[in-house]
C-alpha cells in the first residue's frame, strides 16, 4: 500500500464522480473506513481511497513508485486550488457551491481516451458513456493483469481503426461509432497528435479539435478542459444549459445560443471558467437528481 499526501481540499469522491472520467468503479466501504475506488490509469488497474488528508492506494503493472508522479498529475494535487477557489468567489450563486462540493477537482486525463469518451457523451448519459467506454476496452483493450482481478487498457488509436464501425455499433456506440472510427483513423495515420495541443493556446487547439467528425464546441471544450491544460475551457451541455438560464439569464435572453453561453461564461470567470464550470455542472446535476 502506498500513501500520497496532499495541501488543501480534496474530495476524491466527488472528483471521481463527477461526470469527467468514465472508467471508475466504486467499490464496497469498508466497515469502518471510506469507499475504495477502482480505475484504470495509463495502463494500470488503480485501487484508491481518500483517508483524511491523504490517499491510500495500490496500482498495477507498474510499480507505485513509478507511477506516484504520474498519479499526482492525474489528479492535479500539485494546483493552487485554493487560489482558484479565492478567485471565483466573487460570483454570488457560484459561492455556494464551491462551499457545498469544496474539493471537488478537475483531473488532467490522457487525451486519447477523454476525445473518444466525450465523442461517446454526444446526446447520451453518463451511465451509458460508461458502458460504452468500458465496452470498447473489454473488447478492443490490451488486458491488465492485477492479483486476481483483470481489466483492460483503453484502446489505443490503432485498436480502435482496426476495429472499425461496425464492430462499434455492435457495441452500442450507435452514430457515434462513425466518428470514434474515424478519428482513430485519423490519430493512428498521425495526422494529430493531441498531446500537442497542450502547448498551443485555447482558440487553436479549439479550432483543430472541431476538425473531427463528431465534435463540435461541447465535446471539444470538455476535452480541452479535461485532458489538455485549458482551464478556460468552458463545455456548455443540458445541465450547463439549465444552470444558466435559471441562475443568470433572464426570461428575455431565452434564444441566446450555446456557443454565445461559453463565451459570456469566460468573459465572467475568466482564466478558471473550467472549475466554474465544473461546479455548477455538479451542483446541478445533483440537485436535479435528488
Amino acid at each position: 500500500m502506498a500513501f500520497i499526501e496532499f495541501n488543501g481540499p480534496f474530495d476524491l469522491a466527488a472528483t471521481l464522480e463527477s461526470g469527467q472520467a468514465f472508467r471508475w468503479r466504486r467499490e464496497t466501504a469498508d466497515e469502518i473506513g471510506p469507499p475504495w475506488f477502482e480505475g484504470v490509469v495509463f495502463s494500470n488497474i488503480v485501487h484508491i481511497r481518500q483517508v483524511g488528508e491523504r490517499l491510500e492506494w495500490a496500482a498495477s503493472p507498474d510499480s507505485e513508485q513509478s507511477l506516484a508522479p504520474i498519479l499526482r498529475d492525474y489528479l492535479r494535487l500539485d494546483e493552487d486550488f485554493s487560489a482558484i477557489i479565492s478567485a471565483l468567489e466573487f460570483d454570488d450563486t457560484l459561492r455556494a457551491g464551491l462551499a457545498e462540493h469544496t474539493g471537488l477537482r478537475i483531473l488532467r486525463q490522457e487525451p486519447w481516451e477523454c476525445l473518444v469518451s466525450f465523442i461517446c457523451s454526444a446526446n447520451n448519459n453518463i451511465p451509458r458513456i460508461t458502458k460504452n467506454v468500458e465496452d470498447m476496452a473489454s473488447a478492443f483493450g490490451t488486458p491488465i493483469q492485477a492479483g486476481s482481478g483483470e481489466r483492460n487498457a483503453f484502446p489505443s488509436p490503432v485498436q480502435l481503426a482496426d476495429a472499425g464501425e461496425a464492430k462499434l455499433r455492435e457495441l452500442g456506440l450507435g452514430f457515434r461509432a462513425k466518428y470514434v472510427a474515424a478519428a482513430a483513423r485519423r490519430v493512428a495515420e498521425g495526422e494529430f497528435d493531441l498531446y500537442s495541443l497542450r502547448e498551443v493556446s485555447y482558440q487553436d487547439a479549439l479550432d483543430t479539435l472541431i476538425e473531427f467528425a463528431g465534435v463540435g464546441d461541447k465535446v471539444a471544450n470538455c476535452v480541452l478542459l479535461f485532458s489538455m491544460d485549458k482551464p478556460e475551457a468552458f463545455p456548455v451541455d443540458v445541465w450547463i444549459d439549465r444552470a444558466l438560464r435559471d441562475w443568470y439569464f433572464s426570461e428575455s435572453d431565452e434564444k441566446i445560443s450555446r456557443n454565445k453561453m461559453r463565451t459570456w461564461a469566460q468573459a465572467r470567470f475568466g482564466e478558471h471558467a473550467g472549475y466554474a464550470n465544473q461546479y455548477l455542472f455538479h451542483g446541478r446535476r445533483l440537485r436535479d437528481r435528488n
